[in-house]
């Protein structure tokens, strides 16, 4: 049966500082007499002397100071955790869980949690990369609070909001067929070996262009690292389409050339995703919206929170 109590540990640490009743007991909100009523009746409980009284001056056992010691360990965590406790209340604590469909936007995530942490500082940031490729299964799961995808449709109990669009490139080496031409031509991608960051079945232009109209790439190739890829595409192995902004810095160098996809170009539209079931903290919506708000290759600057209205400012 266990006797201590978070009182017994607030009256023996009380009384030890304090060094007699009557000193505790205002600390405490009690009079001597029932302070005294209390430290008898929990020695007498423990059975054993918890303080030596000497004249009127109050002194720990050697029990009584086991007792302190274990008090001041407790009632430190207590005061930590009720702190911690103020702050989530207060939407200043949590963890943004996050996945994305597209291993690139990694490349971008870090620009934006760098500005957010800014503004948020005691909420972490989890990336849940082993969700990449089943973003809505670990939403209706509740493993992650918001997914970065570039699905039309949701599944049921997901919803979905508007992010950003960015511009898709068809990228090959300088002296490559597509590199002095205006655009490619879906067909023409399909001549190709295609270098991917997923399968085949999880890649935005293959589900988009070639699958509905029926084509299929020579060959493909999958490599997860940027670096790779270009190097591969520089060499001439292969072709692959990604994002502008993932690959300006290589674009600008010449080491590569960026071809528009179709005449009209194409674009992949950006979406937010959540489980409509569960409300979102201030915090996660405060993420989403300087999402929202980020254009990649743009500087943010941090989310103001002010009267319980959330901002992000772009420039």
């Amino acid at each position: 049966m266990q006797i201590l109590e978070v009182r017994h540990l607030q009256l023996v640490s009380a009384v030890a500082e304090e060094g007699n009743l009557t000193r505790a007991g205002t600390r405490l909100h009690l009079t001597q007499s029932a302070l005294s009523h209390q430290l008898l009746d929990l020695e007498e409980r423990l059975g054993t002397q918890l303080f030596h009284r000497v004249s009127r001056k109050m002194t720990l056992t050697e029990a009584g100071e086991r007792v302190l010691e274990s008090a001041r360990k407790v009632l430190d965590e207590l005061a930590h955790t009720e702190d911690d406790l103020r702050l989530f209340a207060a939407n200043r604590r949590g963890a943004v869980r996050l996945t994305t469909e597209c291993y690139t936007v990694y490349h971008w995530l870090p620009n934006v949690m760098k500005h957010f942490e800014e503004s948020f500082p005691g909420v972490e940031i989890r990336i849940d990369v082993n969700a990449t490729e089943r973003p809505f299964e670990a939403l209706l799961e509740g493993s992650i609070d918001v997914a970065f995808v570039t699905t039309e449709r949701a599944p049921r109990g997901v919803e979905l909001q508007d992010l950003f669009s960015d511009e898709m490139l068809v990228i090959v080496g300088p002296d490559h067929r597509f590199a002095k031409q205006e655009y490619v031509k879906t067909t023409e991608l399909a001549e190709e070996t295609m270098l991917t960051y997923s399968t085949l079945k999880g890649n935005y232009v293959y589900e988009r262009l070639m699958r509905p109209a029926g084509l299929e790439p020579k060959r493909h190739i999958q490599v997860q690292l940027t670096e790779a890829m270009i190097e591969l595409a520089k060499a001439n192995i292969g072709v692959t389409v990604l994002a502008q902004w993932a690959v300006g810095p290589f674009l600008e160098s010449g080491a590569v050339i960026g071809v528009p996809l179709t005449r009209r170009g194409f674009s992949r539209n950006w979406k937010a995703a959540h489980a409509a079931a569960r409300p979102l903290p201030v915090y996660v919506k405060a993420f989403t919206k300087m999402v929202a708000s980020y254009q990649p290759g743009r500087t943010l600057e941090p989310i103001a929170v002010a009267q319980g209205s959330l901002r992000a400012r772009a420039r």
